[in-house]
């Protein structure tokens, strides 16, 4: 009988899965803990996750763990989180004093494996995932194995610019593709274009407090303003997505984080798109499929490192 614990550091939550001989049996979460108290947190999660399958922590074959920021993914150590206020913190070593076996990546490159092994990516050996969230993240599989590149530090999608010069982006560039689409950038597009029609349906139910990244997908069908920032958007990430399939050539890019609770509808805006900016699509076609794990995707990665063999040996 074998127990393997997927966490996810998240900024204000970690979720945590235990699976038992390759199933999933229950999950939890705990608020995060940010800077030196994270290991205590993750510790204490494992241990409820544990009890409630009925087993001891000491029975754990191994955790799994996604973080954010830049992570050594060979030692375990999160070489820099800014939002968690770690550097180099020693997140394997401290795990492993009373934990058998430890694994840690990113936690895009954690939600990319849970997508691709468990989720929207199974049956496909290369695929990108995308999240569209606070930031923009994601990872990517090629032959069924996580690309990470040198040191671990490689597939920061976000850090991709799409616009020379652009807007200024969180991590000093412009015109990177998280300043264009996460959802943040979504909400603030809209709320621009609300301060210019203050005529706009949009105001009836929000203000430029309340409005958020599903605003202008929710009234775009009644409001041209509304429809103007979907469309903008739209344009922005369909830009990202064809760099990205122009480079990978994935067999599936897969969009996850809070805007793709747009579902099936994202997929059909970005699909009507998407054909005229790849090279040679008919050749090589890339499906566009929204994420199916939601918010467990990280959990189930990071259980991956274990769970599948090409997962874990690579990083």
């Amino acid at each position: 009988m074998s127990f393997i614990i997927g966490l996810d550091v998240g900024g204000t939550s970690v979720k945590g899965i235990i699976f038992k001989d390759g199933k999933a049996v229950c999950k939890d979460s705990l608020p995060t803990v940010s800077g030196e108290g994270l290991a205590d947190c993750l510790f204490a999660l494992s241990e409820r996750l544990a009890a409630a399958a009925g087993t001891q922590i000491s029975r754990i074959s191994g955790v799994g763990v996604g973080c954010p920021g830049v992570i050594d993914a060979f030692n375990g150590t999160v070489v820099r989180a800014d939002n968690l206020g770690l550097f180099d913190y020693p997140l394997k070593s401290l795990l492993k004093e009373r934990i058998a076996e430890v694994r840690v990546c990113n936690d895009g490159n954690a939600a990319a494996l849970g997508e691709a092994y468990y989720g929207a990516g199974r049956g496909f050996k290369n695929s990108v995932l995308i999240t569209l969230g606070t930031g923009v993240g994601g990872g990517i599989i090629i032959d069924g194995k996580l690309f990470s590149g040198n040191r671990s530090a490689g597939a920061e999608i976000g850090h991709m610019v799409i616009k020379e010069g652009g807007k200024l982006c969180s991590c000093g560039r412009r015109g990177c593709f998280e300043a264009y689409c996460s959802a943040r950038a979504l909400a603030g597009l809209t709320r621009s274009r609300m301060r210019r029609d203050p005529l706009s349906p949009m105001w009836r139910e929000y203000n430029l407090r309340t409005a958020d990244g599903e605003t202008a997908f929710k009234y775009a069908g009644t409001d041209p303003s509304a429809a103007k920032v979907v469309e903008t958007y739209i344009g922005h990430l369909v830009c990202g997505i064809a760099n990205l399939a122009n480079i990978f050539r994935p067999e599936a890019v897969i969009l996850g984080g809070g805007v793709s609770a747009q579902g099936e509808r994202l997929e059909r805006l970005v699909r009507e798109r998407i054909k005229k900016e790849i090279f040679a699509f008919g050749y090589a076609p890339v499906e566009i499929k929204c994420a199916s794990l939601k918010n467990d995707a990280g959990a189930y990665g990071a259980a991956a490192l274990f769970t599948i063999p090409s997962a874990g040996g690579k990083l």
